[in-house]
């Protein structure tokens, strides 16, 4: 148990000083500058939304019908 919780914690660390070190090194994206003014942003950050809604909905309906037939299976 302590040797899992010590590899978390180290993992956690890890991954979050991985992490600083590239947010300040990220370059400027003009691109995402120009959609933030003209407020176009919020119209792609809509369609990915729609978009990974779509697919989790489509995977639950997927895990529906399969564990409809594995209790079908089982009987």
């Amino acid at each position: 148990m302590k040797n899992t919780v010590k590899l978390f914690t180290t993992l956690s660390l890890l991954l979050m000083a991985i992490w600083s070190s590239a947010q300040s090194r990220m370059p400027e994206v003009e691109m995402a500058d120009a959609l933030r003014e003209n407020g176009k942003i919020y119209v792609v950050v809509i369609v990915l939304c729609i978009v990974f809604a779509g697919i989790i909905g489509y995977l639950v309906i997927i895990d529906r019908k399969l564990s409809k037939l594995e209790k079908q299976r089982k009987k």
